[in-house]
C-alpha cells in the first residue's frame, strides 16, 4: 500500500491498530461465551472487556523475542488485564483469531468496494441516458463496423458492473465465516457454542468445518472476484484510451485548468488516469494466482498462505477500491464530442451501411454469395479511396445492383436511424 493509490477509508481496515482491535473483540466475545458455559468466571470475562488494552509497538517488541504474533498480542493484553488474563484464549488456537479477523477485514473491505461499484453504476447510468441517442461508430477489430450510440457503449459498461456488483456480494458472503474450533478444528478443547457466539457478534456465519484454518477456496473465490472486477475496470479504461487517441478523439478525460500533459510538449492531453487504471488492474489480477495456490495447504494446516495474505489482503482491496473510485471520477467528468463521432462515422463514404445493402439484395432474389460480391466490389473502391468515393453513388452506377435495387430504394437503405431503432428496447433491458 502506498499513499498515491490508497484511500483512507480502506487502508484503515488494515492498520495494525484495527487488526489488534478485531483480535481483542474475538477473544473477548469468546470469553463471554465461555463464561456463559461456566468454563471461566463471569467476572473474568467482564474484567477482560474493562481492562484489556494493547499497544502495537509493545506487541512488536514482544514478538521480536517470542517470534509469534498472537502470543505477543496475548502477552501485551495480559499486562493490562492482570490475573484474569489466564482465562483468555481458552481452548483456542492462533488460527481461530487470525482467520476470523482476516474474514472480518475482507467483509469490511467488500462493503466499501460494493459501495464504490454503486457510485460507478450511478455515474454510468447518468452518462448513458445523456448520450442514449448520440450516434457513433461501432468498431470490431478496431475497424469501423456499424453505427451504434455512445449511450449503448455506456449501458454495456453499466450491465457489466451490475454483474460485478453481484459477484462482489457473492464473494463477501463466501468469505464471511468464523472459525473458533481449536487445534485441527475438532472442538476438543472448546465448545462449538463459543464459535456460534463469536460469529454472531462479529457479523459472520459459522464455518461448517474447519481444519484449524478456514478453507482457502473461500479466499480464492474472493480474490478471483477482485481480479474480474479489475479486468472490467480495465476494459472500460481501454475504451476511453482508444477514444482519446488523436485520430479518433471522440471522448477524452477531463483536463483541468493548470494541468500539464507533458514535460516536453505543451500541447499534450494524455489519458493518464485510464492508463493508470490499466496498470492498477494488472496489479490486482497479479494477486489472484497466489490466492488460488493458497488453497492446497498441508493436511489440517500450514502457514504457507499466511505471508501471501498479509500482502494481498491489504494490497488487492486498497488498489481496487482506489481504481473504482478513480473510474467513477473519469466517467463523471468524461468529455464527449458528438460532432466528432458523427464525422468519424461518415469519414468512410457510407461503408457502415454495407450489410444492409447485402441483406436487401438477398431479399431481392440474389444469392448471398452474389450479393456479397456486388457490395464488396463497390465497397473496396471506397476503402481504397480513403472514403473520398461514396458507396451510395457507386452502387447507383452499378447496373447489376440497379437491376435489383432502384436508386430510391438504395437511398433509403442509408438511413442512420435504422441502426438505432432498438436503443430504447436495450435500455429497458439494462436499466429496467
Amino acid at each position: 500500500m502506498i499513499p498515491r493509490y490508497s484511500r483512507t477509508e480502506m487502508t484503515a481496515i488494515w492498520e495494525p491498530h484495527a487488526k489488534f482491535q478485531i483480535w481483542l473483540e474475538i477473544e473477548a466475545h469468546a470469553c463471554d461465551a465461555l463464561a456463559e458455559l461456566g468454563v471461566i468466571p463471569k467476572s473474568a470475562a467482564a474484567a477482560i472487556w474493562a481492562k484489556a488494552k494493547f499497544d502495537p509497538e509493545r506487541i512488536d517488541e514482544i514478538e521480536r523475542e517470542v517470534k509469534h504474533d498472537v502470543i505477543a498480542f496475548l502477552t501485551n493484553i495480559g499486562e493490562h488485564v492482570g490475573e484474569e488474563a489466564r482465562f483468555i484464549h481458552q481452548g483456542m488456537t492462533s488460527s481461530d483469531v487470525l482467520d476470523t479477523c482476516l474474514n472480518v477485514q475482507l467483509v469490511r473491505a467488500a462493503d466499501i468496494m460494493i459501495a464504490d461499484i454503486d457510485a460507478l453504476l450511478m455515474a454510468l447510468k447518468h452518462r448513458a441516458y445523456e448520450f442514449k441517442d448520440t450516434p457513433t461508430i461501432g468498431r470490431s477489430h478496431g475497424i469501423h463496423a456499424e453505427p451504434t450510440t455512445f449511450g449503448l457503449k455506456l449501458a454495456q459498461a453499466y450491465a457489466e458492473f451490475t454483474r460485478c456488483r453481484a459477484r462482489m456480494v457473492a464473494a463477501r458472503s463466501e468469505v464471511a465465516t468464523c472459525a473458533i474450533s481449536g487445534a485441527v478444528g475438532t472442538f476438543a478443547n472448546i465448545d462449538p457454542a463459543v464459535e456460534a457466539h463469536v460469529a454472531k457478534a462479529m457479523g459472520l456465519e459459522i464455518e461448517p468445518i474447519s481444519t484449524q484454518v478456514i478453507p482457502r477456496d473461500r479466499h480464492a473465490m474472493y480474490f478471483a472476484t477482485l481480479g474480474v472486477v479489475a479486468s472490467c475496470v480495465e476494459r472500460l479504461a481501454t475504451e476511453v484510451r482508444h477514444l482519446q487517441r488523436t485520430e479518433v478523439l471522440e471522448a477524452e478525460e477531463y483536463f483541468a485548468p493548470g494541468q500539464k500533459g507533458s514535460s516536453a510538449m505543451p500541447h499534450k492531453r494524455n489519458p493518464v488516469l485510464t492508463e493508470n487504471l490499466t496498470g492498477l488492474a494488472r496489479l490486482v489480477r497479479g494477486m489472484v494466482t497466489p490466492a488460488l495456490e493458497n488453497v492446497a495447504l498441508w493436511h489440517e494446516r500450514d502457514i504457507s498462505h499466511s505471508s501471501v495474505e498479509r500482502m494481498i489482503g491489504p494490497d488487492a482491496t486498497v488498489t481496487l477500491d482506489f481504481a473504482l473510485v478513480r473510474m467513477t471520477n473519469v466517467m463523471d467528468k468524461l468529455v464527449v464530442y458528438p460532432a466528432r463521432m458523427l464525422s468519424n462515422m461518415n469519414s468512410m463514404g457510407g461503408l457502415v451501411h454495407s450489410q444492409r445493402i447485402l441483406l436487401a439484395l438477398t431479399q431481392a432474389g440474389l444469392s448471398r454469395e452474389d450479393s456479397y460480391r456486388l457490395v464488396q466490389r463497390n465497397a473496396m473502391q471506397v476503402w481504397d479511396s480513403g472514403g473520398k468515393l461514396q458507396l451510395l453513388e457507386l452502387l447507383k452506377a452499378d447496373t447489376e445492383v440497379n437491376a435489383k435495387l432502384p436508386h430510391q430504394q438504395l437511398e433509403a437503405l442509408f438511413d442512420l436511424g435504422y441502426h438505432t431503432k432498438h436503443v430504447d428496447t436495450i435500455f429497458k433491458r439494462v436499466f429496467g
